[in-house]
């Protein structure tokens, strides 16, 4: 019998650190339990006006623009958080799993600057859209290392960066996890150098649902 819950569940982190892994690994548990799950990437809102003009920003060269470090900040998550509360995400009645949002953003804005945009929405996280649950997701400097080598389709100027800039990812780290971080009421902290992400996925539904579905009579 599927238990239809409308919550969402933020899975963010550095580059490579195994998100869209996690996120799928994720959905298929839920799914497997009996709740409908779906992966969301980009923009909450179910319309969001600005986002085709988003795409055509670099958001791999994100940290070393100040411009688009504001665009992505105030023209795109801030409003999101607004846009989400009159057009929720579609599909209704599923889970929710997005895979990385503006805690990234942010975070990647004081590492590579710090910019005025990003220092802001650290001064106000709660600004962002909520989430019911949210996973932040590290990795070695090695293990990522690692999955550059293992010929992922895509490999950035951001993804290199992450992983061979150690300074550069320490800054990301602290801001992420200790300004954004504090947004969050549900926050795991996990590390996918060590853990499978089915491992990982059971534990995050355990919580999500210890959380979220009343107990049986």
């Amino acid at each position: 019998m599927q238990r239809a819950l409308e919550l969402r569940v933020l899975v963010d982190g550095v580059d490579m650190a195994g998100k869209t892994t996690l996120v799928r690994a994720l959905v298929a548990e839920l799914e497997h339990r009996g709740v409908p799950a779906v992966r969301h990437r980009g923009m909450l809102a179910g319309l969001h006006p600005l986002q085709p003009l988003l795409r055509q920003l670099s958001s791999a060269r994100q940290p070393d623009s100040w411009w688009t470090t504001t665009a992505y900040v105030f023209g795109g998550f801030l409003l999101d958080s607004l846009f989400v509360r009159l057009l929720p995400p579609r599909p209704r009645g599923r889970v929710i799993v997005q895979d990385s949002y503006g805690d990234r953003t942010v975070a990647f804005g004081m590492a590579g600057g710090p910019y005025l945009a990003a220092a802001l929405a650290l001064r106000w996280p709660r600004a962002f859209a909520r989430f019911d649950l949210a996973v932040f997701l590290h990795a070695s400097p090695q293990a990522r290392a690692a999955r550059i080598g293992l010929g992922r389709d895509h490999i950035d100027a951001r993804d290199e960066r992450t992983v061979h800039d150690t300074a550069f990812t320490e800054r990301f780290h602290a801001f992420h996890l200790h300004g954004m971080g504090r947004r969050h009421d549900r926050l795991m902290v996990l590390d996918s150098s060590s853990r499978s992400p089915g491992d990982m996925a059971r534990e995050i539904a355990d919580r999500l649902l210890a959380d979220h579905v009343p107990a049986g009579p």
